[in-house]
């Protein structure tokens, strides 16, 4: 308790400090009525021992069940952690792997993604010099899958239409070896830069960064300019809680019936775009089946020209037993990796 009186002082004033004092005092004072009743109802006990919004708890509930709830609300709790992307035009994950170690770091390959590595008490890796001279990037292991999941090939021409700061648009270019044109679109041109910077870091000359609403690109493109599209679309973020612990304190229904509606006013307006036979992604890191499954059945009830992709979840497909495949595409929650909770889905243009 002091301690905590001290950090209110150095961090704050003394009135602040007085009332923290007065608060856990209180709470000492009636530590024997401060736990949590076991004839609880679920949803009410959930919220309360994880610190999550009852109405939140009650939804994932519905949606997932009460255990699946109750672990989805304790990953969000868990610190998360360190994981980089290799530059694999520069270099191999297994030759970054030695180079990691050799230099007293714990360094250990993703379980999730065959180009990420997860980098135990390393602190800010912004600050080595491997981040500086673009053999890595700082990424989610959930987020290096998307990139893996539209599979662009050499020569492909690519549109990723909400981009910033950059992380999947230069992963996909790494996995393109730089060889191709990608189309970068964000609606702020600061956060346009972010992508600009990124790609000169790492050493990309294939990414064209552009500014403007996602909704008008089909005024900007010709139909069936693209072979791959990326619409990593804007959601709730309900799947980096552990990253924004403060997020799910903001959020409300409303919000998640509006954003899914404009989810699915992006992904009719792209897919204009994309090529017969083409492949589009749609990822969000959100765990909200609205906004996920709901989106893209909207969709393919609506488009009969698109269906799930003829390979599914392409080289994802490893991930579907640990995993959730909802409406053809792949749900990542909280606790099944302990990385970000992310939903993508790979869908395909037919031929006419």
């Amino acid at each position: 308790m002091s301690e905590a009186v001290n950090l209110a002082k150095r961090r704050g004033h003394q009135g602040i400090s007085g009332m923290v004092n007065g608060v856990l005092r209180n709470m000492l004072r009636q530590k024997d009525s401060l736990v949590i009743q076991g004839d609880m109802p679920a949803a009410a006990r959930i919220s309360l021992l994880h610190s999550h919004p009852e109405w939140l708890v009650e939804r994932w509930i519905s949606q997932y069940g009460v255990e699946t709830a109750e672990a989805i609300c304790a990953a969000n709790n868990e610190p998360p952690a360190v994981s980089i992307r290799v530059n694999t035009t520069m270099i191999s994950r297994e030759h970054m792997l030695i180079e990691l170690n050799d230099n007293g770091l714990d360094a250990q390959p993703s379980p999730l993604s065959p180009y990420g590595i997860v980098v135990k008490g390393a602190g800010n890796m912004a600050l080595t010099d491997w981040y500086r001279d673009g053999m890595i990037s700082i990424q989610d292991e959930s987020s290096m899958l998307v990139a893996e999941a539209v599979a662009p090939k050499p020569g492909m021409k690519v549109l990723d239409c909400c981009a910033a700061p950059g992380g999947k648009t230069t992963h996909m270019a790494e996995l393109m070896n730089d060889d191709g044109h990608i189309v970068a679109n964000d609606i702020h041109a600061h956060k346009g830069k972010l992508i600009t910077d990124q790609a000169l870091r790492l050493g990309l000359n294939s990414v064209q960064v552009v500014t403007g609403d996602a909704m008008q690109l089909g005024l900007q493109y010709e139909p069936a300019s693209f072979d791959r599209i990326l619409l990593d679309a804007p959601c709730s973020g309900l799947g980096v809680i552990r990253r924004k612990p403060d997020l799910k304190w903001g959020k409300t229904p409303q919000d998640i019936k509006e954003i899914a509606a404009l989810q699915l006013q992006l992904l009719e307006s792209v897919s204009r775009l994309l090529r017969p036979g083409g492949i589009l992604i749609y990822s969000t890191c959100t765990i909200e089946p609205q906004e996920n499954e709901g989106v893209v059945t909207a969709f393919l009830d609506s488009h009969s020209d698109y269906g799930i992709a003829e390979d599914g979840l392409g080289t994802l497909g490893r991930l579907a037993e640990r995993s959730l495949v909802r409406a053809g595409g792949i749900q990542i929650l909280p606790q099944h990796y302990h990385s970000d909770g992310f939903y993508i889905a790979r869908l395909r243009k037919h031929n006419p």
